[in-house]
């Protein structure tokens, strides 16, 4: 088994894992220097690291990298810790070095047109792949998209059927009408992608979930998503308005919490003085 084509093979698929490596070693112990461990996100391995105790508690660790994303390192006393008299060892140290293994950050991209065409630019430019679905063919073209995973130009129910977001993806829906971002929210919302945007005003997202409440859909359902779309910069053209939204992709890309507002629509929905007070969306939000 070759641990690299294993992780090309999990990367491939749009999938998480971490491999841990032994970067250091002294004295005896259960492996060799360099020797890989993959632990994917099904929490299934690939390779090892000399079994026993500390296989195990790096298996936990790499469960932790691959939940925040972030690189750790663990060093292990063979010689003073006792948990580790398994048999295997005659005594040593060793540092192991966890990284994480992530897919390219994959965008459903809704739509095609001003706003679009500008978020693709920038989502190309931050390493995202793209792939573009409209239900116009002389919007939704290779010509306007180059460089997409892919282009789909069909009614977008059709789409649906083809399409599979994983928790890594990112779906931004930006088309030219109401009905079909509902219909698009109603699908993304029981996918498993990781943020859920949608252009338009405050009063439209509200007016939108509270419609799919209503339906059935669960309201916790709606806690993903993020309308309007983009971090407030005051943005106004497309070009603007494309780099709001990249901003807001990024910090959810990185963890960076702090840079995003929280929004609680299971509150906003029951609340209808908060409807009434909803105002036009800001600039940074417009199609």
């Amino acid at each position: 088994m070759d641990i690299y084509e294993e992780i090309v093979a999990l990367k491939r698929e749009g999938r998480r894992g971490a491999v841990a490596t032994i970067v250091n070693a002294r004295g005896s112990i259960p492996s060799f220097k360099s020797a890989k461990m993959l632990v994917r996100d099904d929490g299934t391995i690939a390779g090892t690291i000399g079994g026993g105790c500390v296989e195990a508690e790096v298996w936990q660790a790499a469960r932790e990298v691959i939940a925040n994303e972030k690189p750790c390192s663990l060093s292990f006393d063979l010689n003073q810790d006792p948990k580790y008299d398994t048999g295997l060892v005659c005594g040593g140290t060793l540092e192991i070095f966890i990284e994480p293994v992530l897919p390219s950050p994959l965008l459903y991209l809704f739509g095609a047109g001003h706003v679009a065409l500008e978020l693709f630019k920038a989502a190309k430019n931050a390493g995202f792949e793209v792939i573009v679905t409209d239900d116009r063919e002389a919007y939704a073209n290779a010509e306007r998209f180059p460089g997409a995973r892919a282009i789909m130009a069909r009614d977008f129910d059709a789409a649906f059927r083809e399409l599979a977001p994983r928790e890594s993806s990112y779906i931004v829906i930006a088309t030219r009408g109401h009905r079909d971002d509902m219909r698009i929210l109603r699908w993304a919302v029981q996918t498993e992608a990781r943020y859920i945007g949608m252009v338009g005003s405050r009063r439209k997202a509200i007016t939108v979930v509270r419609e799919l409440t209503a339906e059935g859909l669960d309201p916790a359902l709606f806690e993903r998503l993020r309308s309007p779309v983009g971090l407030d910069i005051g943005a106004e053209t497309p070009e603007e308005i494309a780099v709001s939204i990249m901003a807001e992709l990024i910090a959810f890309r990185r963890h960076a919490e702090g840079a995003l507002p929280h929004m609680s629509w299971a509150h906003r929905t029951r609340s209808g003085a908060e409807d009434e007070r909803a105002e036009t969306e800001p600039a940074a939000a417009k199609k």
